[in-house]
């Protein structure tokens, strides 16, 4: 037991000075913990990240530098781990060469939509890399067998990339999102529109009523709280008609897609693309990103409205990680530090003291 001193009260004339304490500073409510440095796949970021039966799944990824795991750019395996520490190789990748056949397995993406559905995990769209615009939806229970349940029937929102997929109200939502036509020829276009669908085939379009989030994309990760779909930041990335980047720190909510609340213009948190968000401990977090050069902070907020920075974040600055809610715990894995590093996050007890 730590014995704490206190100073005697000193008065002097009708003035006493308050006792003086040498209490230690309060514990912070969370903490990081180092799983490994060094998990066994290559580093990657914009990977997809579900969680699933008890377990994190890690999809894809892109890594230019890294020809030998990554040959066309971006692959198409899938990872799993009950831990963190320890990860199978559940599907190696098959996105090779221009043998590759398309209607077999899925090609190789980040950055595309991911979500739990229905019990199965879902792929829906993709990104820019194959010279064209996925507008493909895959399906699996198991990680290693995808079916491509739209091959007869294109998805009706293409072309876009970097759109923001969330599950809600047993259907799959696709956000915005835009053209990137110095990479995959397309019009130029910044998406502000809304689609749902439950079986992945069919689709329907939802008209927001004003006001509603400007045009943006570039959101990792999703957010269903209280109730209700959340948009927290995002950007555009840059194009020949409009070069420069956008990044927002506004958020938004609404339980229907059709009205939209503004919670607030400008959160606390630098505008930001790139980034994740989660919901975690009853709180929105918003998670690392870009803002013009990597990030590394993360906050939290129990209402949207009112954020609190989590302090001293041990890992490196990085966007486009792969950030997962699993047992009990919020894990940051991987990203754009092209590292293969795994974080958790895990709340301190009433004590200040970690649960183990």
């Amino acid at each position: 037991m730590r014995l704490i001193q206190f100073a005697v009260p000193i008065v002097i004339g009708w003035v006493i000075l308050p006792m003086v304490g040498t209490a230690q500073p309060s514990k912070p409510a969370y903490e990081w913990e180092l799983v490994t440095a060094n998990a066994p796949f290559a580093p990657r970021d914009g990977a997809g990240a579900l969680t699933y039966r008890n377990r994190m799944w890690l999809l894809g990824g892109w890594n230019p530098g890294d020809r030998r795991h990554f040959p066309r750019i971006t692959n198409n395996e899938v990872w799993s781990s009950p831990d963190g520490k320890i990860w199978s190789l559940v599907k190696p990748n098959t996105y090779l060469d221009q043998s590759f056949d398309i209607t077999r397995d899925w090609e190789g993406r980040h950055t595309a939509g991911y979500v739990v559905h229905r019990d199965a995990m879902w792929i829906v769209g993709g990104d820019v890399n194959s010279g064209h615009y996925h507008s493909d939806v895959w399906r699996s229970t198991d990680g290693r067998s995808w079916q491509h349940v739209n091959a007869k029937k294109p998805v009706p929102w293409g072309p876009r990339a970097l759109h923001y997929t969330v599950a809600f109200r047993d259907q799959i939502w696709v956000i915005g999102g835009q053209t990137v036509p110095q990479f995959a020829s397309a019009k130029e276009q910044f998406y502000r529109d809304i689609w749902v669908s439950s079986d992945g085939v069919d689709w329907k379009q939802i008209q927001p009523n004003e006001p509603f989030w400007p045009q943006r994309g570039m959101i990792g990760g999703a957010a269903v709280f209280q109730d209700r779909i959340w948009i927290l930041g995002g950007g555009t990335y840059d194009t020949a008609n409009r070069p420069q980047r956008q990044y927002f720190n506004d958020v938004w909510s609404s339980a229907d897609g059709v009205t939209w609340t503004c919670h607030t213009p400008k959160a606390p948190w630098a505008a930001r693309q790139y980034h994740d968000i989660a919901v975690f401990d009853g709180k929105l977090w918003v998670l690392e990103g870009y803002s013009g050069s990597n990030r590394k902070d993360v906050w939290y907020s129990a209402d949207g409205k009112n954020w609190t920075e989590l302090p001293n974040t041990p890992w490196k600055p990085r966007h486009a990680a792969s950030v997962f809610v699993h047992d009990g715990s919020l894990w940051m894995v991987a990203g754009n530090n092209m590292e293969s590093d795994v974080w958790r996050l895990r709340k301190r007890d009433s004590r200040g003291n970690r649960p183990d």
